[in-house]
């Protein structure tokens, strides 16, 4: 029977691929069809303006095209009216906590009455919540069981929704450190715990940590230089790493491709951190011009986290709220992250844009913006923040970060122009991830 035959014409309108023999025959059933987003406004993050009225053309996953007006589509296609609305690229957060969110004295009982299964559940519901929020792509930085290695996994094989995770499974800390798990236990309850629990002392089991994290399938390493605010511990910005553990965790993190991510408060483990190497600090209060000028020397990012420090500092004002050892921690350091922002960004610092969810609400993340302006960033560089300077952090700038043509579909709207009232952010109005609407 030869291809051109009425019945296998027939076929071929129900079949896309027919095998005849050795020969395969592959015909066009229909012309294309694509998805179109005319947008009233949109911020690419090409440049620091809006572009006017445009058409995106999606295609599968991708963005096929970005062009000016309002261009006609095809019947096949599908077409999105944001013609009301400012379309953004997706947002990325690089500092959430995704299995946990602090909701006073109880919290600190939770290592005791939560188990894996209710940190991944956890974790799903405020994945969704986040992503829900018009941020498409989170670092997170810190969990209990690698809950969140599952959930990126779920995510990545469409059996759970929520933003693109790149993870960094434990945190890794010192004895007594800030991520030390089993600070505050009586000694009759405290367990033993090690490299793969996050707590390390000394060269060797630092590499081993890193090595540990490799294993278990984490897209980054996360470090504790410094104590913290709402950890069971009296300082919260003493160093807790010497130079030879922080170089042997980046040059193993290096080693394995990863990334490394320090929550730091006080200046002396910061700095220690930035000259070993790492990629962020994260908080970063009690940085000086000393500090800063390390970090422009060695293109260090900073993720200020100014959500977190406000909400620390207004919850310590309430009785009862926090433990007696953690209260006074949160009184000094939350207020001042703010001010620690606007030095390092009037002196150039790269800053990438983090709340530290998790401290506050998920899904209240895009409330990180309006502080940021308060501080002196205009509302154009606080989005780039979140977008083309997340995606540089990451190491996927030719994926994500702008709305351009070859770049994955993630886009957001919202009504009304961000550039000159950034608290539209907070209503994000559209959400599109990987090409798929989540939101509209």
């Amino acid at each position: 029977m030869k291809p051109d035959h009425p019945f296998l014409r027939r076929l071929f309108k129900k079949l896309p691929l027919v095998f005849i023999g050795l020969t395969t025959v592959s015909l066009s059933l229909s012309s294309h069809s694509a998805t179109l987003i005319h947008a009233g406004n949109a911020f690419t993050g090409t440049s620091s303006q809006l572009s006017g009225p445009v058409t995106i053309t999606v295609d599968g996953n991708k963005i096929t095209s970005v062009v000016s007006g309002y261009t006609d589509a095809t019947q096949e296609d599908t077409v999105i009216d944001l013609k009301h609305a400012t379309i953004l690229p997706g947002l990325m957060d690089m500092h959430v906590h995704l299995s946990s969110q602090h909701g006073g004295p109880t919290t600190y009982l939770e290592r005791f009455t939560l188990n894996e299964a209710d940190r991944a559940l956890r974790a799903a519901d405020y994945a969704l919540t986040t992503l829900d929020s018009g941020f498409t792509t989170v670092r997170n930085l810190g969990d209990s069981y690698n809950e969140t290695i599952a959930l990126r996994n779920a995510i990545n094989r469409g059996i759970a929704q929520g933003p693109r995770i790149y993870t960094a499974g434990k945190s890794i800390a010192t004895t007594g450190g800030h991520a030390d798990p089993s600070n505050g236990m009586s000694h009759m309850l405290r367990p033993d715990v090690g490299p793969e629990q996050g707590v390390v002392n000394g060269e060797v089991e630092a590499r081993e940590a890193i090595r540990s994290r490799y294993q278990n399938g984490a897209d980054l390493i996360k470090i504790t230089a410094t104590g913290g605010v709402l950890s069971v511990a009296k300082s919260g910005q003493n160093p807790q790493f010497m130079m030879d553990e922080l170089k042997a965790i980046v040059d193993t993190a290096k080693d394995y491709g990863m990334t490394v991510a320090v929550h730091a408060h006080g200046k002396e483990g910061m700095e220690r951190a930035i000259i070993a190497g790492v990629d962020s600090i994260e908080h970063g209060t009690y940085m000086d011009e000393e500090t800063i000028a390390l970090m422009i020397e060695h293109g260090t990012y900073y993720v200020p986290t100014i959500l977190a420090g406000k909400f620390v500092a207004d919850k310590a004002k309430v009785d009862g709220y926090f433990p007696a050892i953690v209260r006074p921690k949160a009184a000094a350091i939350g207020p001042l992250i703010q001010q620690t922002f606007a030095r390092a960004h009037a002196a150039g610092v790269n800053i990438a844009f983090g709340t530290d969810s998790g401290v506050s609400a998920h899904g209240d993340n895009a409330q990180e913006f309006a502080l940021m302006v308060e501080a002196g960033m205009s509302e154009a560089d606080a989005i780039l923040s979140a977008t083309v300077n997340t995606a540089d952090l990451l190491g996927i700038s030719e994926t994500l970060g702008t709305i351009e043509e070859g770049k994955l579909a993630d886009i957001i709207a919202v009504a009304g122009n961000p550039l000159n009232d950034i608290t539209l952010l907070e209503s994000v109005s559209f959400v599109m991830k990987d090409g798929v609407v989540h939101k509209l």
